[in-house]
């Protein structure tokens, strides 16, 4: 498979599948976008030819039936995720879905189980652990951990003020006037959840679940909700190892900007990351190092012009290859849901 391109089909076109996930597939060389499906017929045609496919389908079914394929991309709502999972993980291929992982810990559970049941694994896009920068400093933390160049690792605070996340990525979002069917499946609400409480978790995950994935990718480890604030900007987490942190959610709003940043605390030293809007093209993060030994230094590297979105996509390829591991499984996806939950259930004390 090392040699050959890597078949890969689209289940649903909608904005972000087109826009985040699909314009990066086709530009990637060693894969090749073989068919979509689509339930809006004009839609999924008016993207296919643009983007040189050769096959649509308005069904699954169909596709899975006629097609040769290596892996696929459901990019679905993820109040969806269940209903959509339990029926493409019939063909037993790989699955690349958006994050979060689900609309609940209750759904989050049994996806796990039908995933553990087709024998193959699924890849959930948390977009930021593919960013060059991000990369980079995460083996830098883990370089610093190893050699204590600069200290212990103390703490780390994340900020995530709204701001104007596409960044123009839609601009050639290709849209018609169909409209969904109103009988479309969506996964239940949890039992334990009335309306109100379930619109809350959803609200929370659909918005600040990368932050609480990006954090546990950054401390190397899992962390407990130690805070909830009552004006819903802190969250307090502490470590298995005892580091904390706080992720900082709309302490203010910007109207152009996207001014997403974290920030890592060593004993003699810091790490600064800034990550660019989610749909930006072509823009990694930027990062500043200071190290306070033997006296005091700043570093500012570079990194080529390549977006998370699209070297996610490239991992997902790498994975179906063979060659890495997915960088965000779905047992790890839980563990965010998890989190959700423990920072709401302290809101409400």
């Amino acid at each position: 498979m090392n040699n050959e391109k890597i078949k890969i089909v689209f289940v649903g076109v909608g904005a972000m599948g087109q826009c985040a996930h699909l314009k990066n597939y086709v530009l990637i060389p060693d894969c090749e976008v073989v068919a979509i499906c689509e339930i809006r017929e004009k839609l999924g045609k008016k993207v296919a030819e643009r983007y040189g496919i050769k096959n649509f389908y308005k069904g699954f079914d169909e596709m899975i039936e006629k097609e040769d394929f290596d892996g696929i991309v459901a990019s679905q709502p993820f109040t969806r995720h269940y209903v959509i999972l339990k029926e493409i993980l019939k063909a037993k291929r790989p699955v690349f879905i958006e994050k979060p992982l689900a609309s609940s810990v209750e759904i989050g559970e049994k996806i796990l189980e039908i995933i553990e049941k087709s024998g193959t694994w699924v890849m959930v896009g948390y977009h930021k652990r593919s960013d060059p920068a991000s990369i980079y400093v995460k083996k830098l933390i883990d370089e610093f951990k190893k050699t204590g160049e600069i200290g212990k690792l103390r703490y780390v605070r994340i900020t995530m003020p709204p701001g104007d996340w596409i960044a123009g990525g839609f601009k050639d979002l290709i849209i018609t006037d169909e409209k969904l069917p109103e009988n479309i499946e969506y996964d239940p609400k949890p039992k334990n959840m009335d309306e109100f409480e379930f619109k809350e978790y959803v609200d929370f995950v659909n918005y600040y679940i990368h932050q609480i994935n990006f954090m546990r990718f950054i401390l190397g480890e899992d962390y407990k909700v130690k805070f909830a604030d009552s004006s819903k900007v802190l969250m307090v987490v502490e470590s298995n190892s005892g580091i904390s942190g706080v992720i900082e959610m709309a302490p203010y709003n910007t109207s152009i900007e996207w001014e997403e940043k974290v920030f890592i605390c060593f004993e003699k030293g810091y790490i600064e990351l800034s990550l660019p809007a989610p749909l930006a093209s072509n823009r990694p993060g930027k990062v500043k190092i200071y190290k306070d030994i033997p006296s005091p230094l700043t570093i500012i590297p570079h990194f080529p012009w390549v977006s998370a979105m699209y070297q996610q996509a490239v991992n997902f390829v790498k994975a179906i290859k063979g060659e890495i591991k997915p960088p965000n499984d779905a047992k790890e996806a839980f563990k965010d849901l998890k989190v959700a939950e423990e920072y709401l259930t302290l809101f409400k004390k």
